[in-house]
């Protein structure tokens, strides 16, 4: 596909203020630090983000949606190469994991249901490696059983977290509406009234139940669900949760984008140190290498490679061109090159400007004593905050179309 991509324009989004604003914060931050150990310390929390895992055990009884939930969560359909087996019965006879596509540290694990024959309640977090996971997520398609309060316990005792879900709220409300006087919220309330019952009943106490529809993670609970799942992972596992989950909302893409601000401040100090040099015909200090590897990981994160658009056109039903067409602003993960970053420098506004310039230079103590690392700070984070403000932009409308259909 040939795309017109806006590169002149470059620079309107983060001005000479932000690079100010940013170089005082990191001016106090680091204030009786020295470079070396500061970039040693971005390195390593660059290392831990990229190598952190993330095991998510999703189980309950059988037939319950288990393996949707798989899928959903890697932002797949239930019929495309790779996606977990669905069914009406049982479909998962063992433990099965499966590699996020754009994320291999983050594994979803579609258990067996638990009360099954061959895994009966008391041996079922032995049989299935519960040591393995950092969360479970419990679910039913209508209510919870005594099965399900059991396996709760015995991941209590293992001091383990685990979540209650109700999947396929989509279809009880479809069936609801069609009666008179019909309210959501009332709808939702009483599907939730009766989890909690059941849970209650079978020895559960304050029980919580989150309402999600596979097909629909801007909805119901799902958002809720995310936002309590980020609150009681560690950092790193936090960030690897948000950087993978499917760009589904608004709000799910300014998560997105506070966690790459973060990657940005870090890789744009390591470019202090990693022999920045000047790029061939500009007046531009930069690590080209760094430029091209973060906004391949960039578009990623925000689903603007190739694989990622052809998932979610299979899930809304819609031809790929479609969805590409919403993009107005940023290249394709695969379009990112050497040749490509240095045109892009080229008819950026930084380069016939270089606000930076005189910005980075009053910080060159803090930075440390070499021009050229305090300039290749200052270029890699203003093209980077630049380059992810276009594509947070143009992934809402790639949301936005896909929602439209």
């Amino acid at each position: 596909m040939s795309q017109q991509i806006s590169r002149t324009t470059m620079g309107a989004a983060i001005t000479k203020n932000m690079v100010t604003e940013e170089l005082e914060k990191l001016q106090k931050d680091w204030e009786n630090k020295n470079l070396p150990d500061v970039t040693k310390k971005c390195q390593e929390d660059l290392d831990l983000l990229k190598n952190t895992t993330l095991e998510i055990a999703i189980t309950g009884v059988s037939g319950a949606g288990k393996s949707s939930l798989v899928n959903a969560l890697r932002g797949m359909t239930d019929f495309e190469d790779g996606a977990a087996e669905t069914g009406e019965t049982e479909t998962t006879r063992k433990r099965d994991s499966y590699l996020h596509p754009t994320f291999p540290n983050v594994t979803m694990w579609d258990l067996p249901g638990i009360g099954t024959p061959n895994f009966e309640a008391k041996e079922y977090l032995k049989k299935v490696k519960f040591e393995k996971y950092d969360f479970f997520i419990i679910i039913a398609s209508n209510r919870f059983t005594e099965n399900d309060v059991l396996l709760a316990r015995e991941i209590r005792k293992m001091n383990k977290r685990f979540y209650y879900v109700r999947t396929r709220v989509d279809s009880s409300i479809d069936s609801e509406s069609k009666k008179p006087n019909y309210s959501e919220e009332k709808c939702l309330e009483k599907i939730r009234e009766y989890c909690c019952e059941n849970l209650t009943q079978a020895g559960e106490s304050n029980p919580r139940v989150f309402l999600i529809s596979r097909w629909h993670l801007d909805k119901y609970d799902f958002p809720l669900l995310q936002e309590t799942l980020e609150d009681e992972l560690d950092d790193l596992k936090r960030d690897v949760l948000i950087l993978s989950l499917p760009a589904f909302s608004k709000e799910a893409l300014k998560k997105k984008r506070a966690t790459m601000e973060a990657y940005i401040r870090k890789v744009a100090l390591l470019s202090c140190v990693i022999g920045a040099v000047p790029v061939p015909g500009l007046s531009v200090v930069c690590d080209l290498a760094i430029l091209v590897g973060s906004m391949i990981h960039i578009c990623k994160v925000f689903g603007l490679d190739e694989d990622s658009l052809n998932r979610l056109a299979k899930r809304v039903g819609k031809p790929v061109d479609a969805l590409k067409s919403a993009i107005k602003k940023s290249p394709l993960a695969s379009q990112i090159t050497t040749e490509f970053v240095i045109d892009m420098l080229t008819k950026s506004v930084v380069c016939g400007t270089m606000i930076t310039v005189e910005v980075v230079l009053d910080f060159v103590p803090v930075l440390g004593s070499l021009t050229g690392g305090a300039l290749s700070f200052g270029t890699t984070f203003y093209i980077l905050k630049n380059f992810l403000h276009d594509v947070e932009k143009d992934a809402e409308n790639v949301r936005a179309k896909a929602a439209a259909f």
